[in-house]
């Protein structure tokens, strides 16, 4: 099959980019392997147990269900939801998606291939949460699924809940606990109060650009006021404790390079710890398309959001980890250019004007948020860091000291670190960072490193189904439902 349009993933930046490629008159094609659309980002619950409270725990709800229903009813986009793909690359006259339609475990899903000149890869970003001692416990979650609980379920993550990582996504996760009837202990964010002061306060002006997030933040803060949840900045969850389940952590302030200060250690009695230490993109696809990566490892875009690659747009998290503002914005711009639209036609400005504003805002993330160099001080040798794998930290420095290996992959595939059913979404910076030291060739100079990113087969996928690749295949309808609006 053939589409005028793809638009791989479903969130705020690929709703943005298919809306706008319809604007600009293309035929739409859009994919996303969840049940439902909205992304992280507007996660609700099914229409059948809607309980009426998603203008509560979302920012802009009301744009959302505008948003959906217009793509939803127009004839000209169809809405593949349930749609994992599993490879992609480039062919002469185009880019070849290769999709299995169906539930991630069900036994008889679907194939089909896909060819389409213009491609728009908005495929978001996944949790980062650094280990520490304890982290395998149960009741222990990144922040982004607890989240997830929380708007799409309605489920708290425990009673007494302590939110620890770096950067302003801890605060909308305490917001959506306390939501749920958690109460949360205390957020602890890694980066040094004057620290943040310095980088959040310097030219004042492109804040005010960016009026609208200091609204949200003060959202944010009124909520943790009225809650009494505690933030405490400049400091770090060092060590979670239990026998069974989470019961207490550890802990301590931190240096400029987030290295524990001994002394400052605090126990606090809890029963879960949500994890965040910010994102890293979803690169799979990207990387099989061949487009090029920045020094930050984000895709390369320039001013239509268009890749090295011809054909091949990017949007979001990808291009940088900024918010859902700014990756409207640029699934917008890069959805309008994929349909052929004029980049400085005038339906297009808003557009041009957002994403300026708001990648200055992102680059304030990092600066304030970004994580500290001296982190591992955290580690003990026992310490798991892949958690599929069962690797802890004296594994990876035994085998790393042990063998000539010289490159991440030959020891990736000696520890078994990030070779899990995961396959390093989880783990995979961390071993990164922690075997970069070692990686030398015999003559002294740094090797090439290969990302972890790098994933032939981006979605689990069964030999038969492999195989049916051979085969004509019928795909069947896999359109949304359509929802009611709340």
């Amino acid at each position: 099959m053939t589409a005028e349009v793809l638009v791989i993933g479903a969130g705020p930046a690929g709703l943005c980019a298919a809306a706008a490629a319809r604007e600009a008159g293309a035929e739409v094609r859009l994919l996303d392997a969840a049940d439902a659309t909205g992304g992280q980002y507007w996660r609700d619950l099914p229409a059948s147990r809607s309980d009426g409270s998603e203008f509560a725990l979302h920012h802009d709800w009301a744009h959302y269900v505008r948003l959906r229903e217009s793509l939803e009813s127009d004839p000209g986009v169809r809405i593949d939801l349930g749609a994992h793909v599993w490879a992609l690359g480039r062919e002469d006259l185009g880019i070849r998606v290769d999709v299995v339609h169906g539930q991630a475990d069900g036994t008889e899903r679907a194939t089909e291939r896909i060819r389409t000149r213009s491609l728009v890869l908005a495929t978001g970003a996944y949790d980062r949460a650094l280990p520490i001692p304890g982290w395998t416990l149960p009741g222990v979650f990144t922040a982004g699924a607890a989240q997830a609980l929380a708007k799409g379920e309605r489920v708290a993550v425990g009673k007494r809940v302590i939110v620890a990582g770096a950067g302003p996504f801890l605060l909308p996760v305490s917001q959506a606990l306390g939501q749920t009837g958690a109460r949360v202990v205390a957020v602890v964010e890694a980066g040094r109060p004057g620290h943040l002061a310095r980088a959040w306060l310097r030219r004042p002006g492109e804040l005010l650009a960016a009026r609208g997030k200091a609204a949200e933040l003060g959202g944010y803060v009124w909520d943790m006021l009225r809650r009494r949840v505690p933030y405490r900045a400049g400091r770090g969850v060092v060590e979670i404790h239990g026998r069974h389940e989470v019961e207490a952590v550890t802990i301590a302030r931190l240096d400029a390079r987030w290295r524990p200060i001994p002394g400052t250690e605090r126990r606090f009695d809890c029963d879960a710890v949500c994890l965040g230490h910010g994102f890293t993109p979803r690169l799979e696809l990207a990387i099989a398309a061949g487009c090029r990566l920045d020094e930050r490892r984000f895709v390369e875009v320039d001013d239509a959001q268009l890749t090295t690659v011809p054909g091949v747009y990017a949007a979001g998290e990808l291009t940088g980890i900024g918010g859902a503002d700014l990756a409207q914005a640029e699934g917008r711009i890069a959805g309008w250019a994929a349909a052929g639209g004029a980049l400085d036609a005038d339906p297009l400005a808003p557009a041009r004007r957002a994403r300026s504003r708001m990648r200055g805002f992102a680059a304030r993330i990092e600066d304030a948020h970004g994580i500290g160099a001296d982190w591992p001080r955290w580690l003990r040798d026992d310490t798991v860091v892949c958690r599929c794998e069962e690797v802890d930290r004296a594994t990876l420095r035994r085998v790393a000291a042990g063998t000539d290996a010289s490159g991440l992959r030959s020891l990736k595939l000696t520890t078994r670190a990030g070779l899990g059913a995961c396959q390093g979404r989880v783990c995979g910076r961390t071993v990164e960072q922690l075997l970069e030291p070692h990686l030398t060739t015999p003559g002294g100079t740094r090797s090439e490193v290969v990302g972890t990113d790098r994933r032939p087969v981006a979605a689990p996928l069964r030999l038969g189904e492999l195989a049916r690749y051979g085969e004509p295949s019928a795909t069947p309808s896999c359109s949304a439902p359509r929802k009611e609006q709340p």
